[in-house]
């Protein structure tokens, strides 16, 4: 699996976007995730299982003023 364009060496068979938050221990409050391109909503995190081939993106939401 990819996380962020880089090989994520934690994967285990049904891994949750949960999971992988908790294990990359991001602790923001707002995160956008893509896995494959398709936006997940945070509601979705434990119950988006992710697959050996998935592209997911976690970034974190910034904006300035």
């Amino acid at each position: 699996m990819l996380l962020n364009n880089r090989q994520f060496e934690h994967y285990v068979e049904n891994m949750s976007i949960q999971d992988v938050i908790d294990v990359m221990k991001f602790t923001y409050p707002r995160l956008v995730v893509k896995v494959n391109g398709k936006l997940i909503q945070k509601k979705e995190y434990s119950n988006v299982f992710l697959n050996e081939n998935d592209d997911v993106k976690i970034h974190h939401l910034l904006a300035g003023g």
